[in-house]
């Protein structure tokens, strides 16, 4: 091959990787800047996603993910206006929505973006906790805490540092260990004093209920007794009147039916032994007849 031959050759491709490099693509999950000579050129049309020309040698294309991103912090101590301190531990979801701006305020590195957010994240919990009690902040207004946070936070970052600030929540709020173990004494001691009041009036009830109940016990069984009294001496009124008139009626034949019950019940078990007069008038029945 002739030296002119190889020289088209070489022209011809580096007019092709020129054309090639005058070409960039972003992704959708993307956003892209343009520099040209390093310093930012590209139009608003050009960091959205599609094709699009640049000027090769001259221009640079900076690409930026576009994706929602989170940043996890670590735990940090804040007060509240009684000055009572809380361990909070909290996430953010963010994204860049203006890449030159994002590019002049952190160089396009993700690591400092995420760096002064958690700084401003921070100063701004400092903020809203510092204004609200322990309460409001754990219950009572901590979803308006977030969102008023979160609209502030979104304000600053957009024009600072062209990022767009989705949500800033919060995931667990913790005592401080020294004030837990106090917290958790005092609590402890309070129960105890609830305990021992329960168990007071539950002791105090216990007796109320025994001695009713032994009150309630006694009456029942003085009205049983006295029940079983009346119905007895009715009922030895009612014998006594029937054995009256029986008597009455035949008194020979209800002396002699009553001899011989007395007979019954004195030699019912066959071992009783009686020592009398055999002319004692408990015999008059056994010695004839007719009794004579």
């Amino acid at each position: 091959m002739s030296v002119r031959n190889i020289v088209i050759v070489v022209v011809v491709l580096l007019l092709g990787a020129l054309a090639l490099d005058a070409f960039y693509i972003v992704d959708e999950r993307q956003r892209a800047i343009l520099l040209r000579f390093g310093e930012v050129k590209s139009s608003e049309e050009g960091e959205q996603p599609g094709l699009h020309f640049k000027i090769p040698l001259a221009d640079q294309v900076k690409y930026f993910d576009a994706r929602v991103l989170t940043k996890d912090a670590t735990p940090e101590r804040y007060l509240t206006i009684e000055q009572k301190p809380l361990i909070v531990d909290w996430f953010a979801k963010w994204r860049v929505n203006n890449p030159r701006v994002y590019y002049t305020a952190t160089s396009g590195i993700e690591d400092t973006a995420s760096a002064r957010l958690q700084a401003r994240v921070n100063q701004g919990l400092r903020d809203q906790i510092g204004r609200r009690t322990m309460h409001e902040v754990i219950s009572g207004e901590r979803d308006q805490l977030m969102q008023e946070l979160t609209n502030n936070l979104n304000v600053t970052m957009t024009e600072e540092f062209g990022i767009s600030i989705i949500d800033v929540r919060v995931k667990r709020i913790d005592l401080p260990d020294e004030v837990s173990s106090a917290v958790f004494e005092r609590m402890n001691s309070e129960r105890e004093v609830e305990a021992r009041q329960y168990r007071a009036t539950g002791n105090e009830q216990a007796i109320g209920i025994r001695a009713a109940a032994e009150r309630e016990v006694t009456v029942i069984g003085a009205e049983a007794q006295r029940d079983a009294e009346r119905i007895r001496g009715d009922g030895d009124a009612q014998a006594t009147k029937i054995y009256a008139e029986a008597y009455g009626q035949d008194a020979e034949f209800y002396e002699f039916y009553r001899s011989i019950n007395a007979y019954v019940t004195v030699f019912e078990d066959g071992r009783s032994l009686l020592v009398l007069d055999p002319s004692s008038e408990f015999f008059k029945y056994l010695k004839s007849d007719t009794g004579d």
